[in-house]
């Protein structure tokens, strides 16, 4: 009778693979580790931009409150009885030389492309100048009467100035119905016009 050798481990745990397990586990601790210094750090970088933020805004601030107060000063100054002819004189110089800015040949050229053929151009009278910020185009009110034969061409002389890139939305003031002397349908529209002074 031969006997079998029969393997036996006698160790408490059985052998196993731990050293590829443990080059992973080590791989994936650096990769955590590498993400962690790199979150550490964009932290950091983000709390200097914010505190940097903060300092500008306190100094526009600071600006803000300086010119605030320029601007009470200049207000008292002008509120006087003995300025307030020369303030009112100087506006009305300021709106003057706006108005006279306004370039007739252009306004006709720009209402031209707009103005259906059937549609004619009766009265224009002097546009209003809003001119707040002196740095961008002034803005500027038409007020103007048109006339037609047909009232359905007025719509697509409205459609026309709320597509134009030079003219905005349009408001319908008056309507006239023709007279007996005068076959001609009269619209009363204002509209504003970007035009640079």
């Amino acid at each position: 009778m031969t006997r079998v050798p029969i393997a036996i481990n006698l160790a408490s745990d059985p052998f196993r693979r731990e050293r590829a397990d443990k080059a992973i586990f080590t791989l994936i601790c650096g990769a955590l580790v590498c993400s962690l210094v790199v979150l550490v750090a964009s932290i950091f970088h983000a709390r200097e931009e914010a505190s940097d933020l903060r300092r500008q805004i306190g100094r526009q601030e600071t600006q803000l409150t300086g010119l605030r107060h320029q601007q009470s000063e200049y207000s008292a100054v002008l509120a006087r009885p003995e300025n307030v002819g020369t303030f009112a004189y100087s506006v009305f110089m300021n709106q003057i030389i706006a108005r006279r800015a306004v370039s007739w040949t252009r306004v006709f050229q720009d209402l031209g492309t707009v103005m259906p053929a059937n549609v004619q151009l009766l009265a224009i009278h002097l546009p209003l100048v809003d001119s707040e910020d002196e740095s961008v185009a002034s803005r500027v009110e038409l007020d103007m009467m048109v006339g037609t034969t047909q009232p359905e061409a007025v719509i697509g002389l409205l459609k026309n100035l709320q597509k134009s890139a030079l003219f905005g939305a349009a408001s319908l003031v008056t309507v006239n119905p023709p007279a007996q002397n005068d076959p001609l349908y009269k619209y009363r529209v204002t509209v504003p016009y970007d035009q640079k002074l």
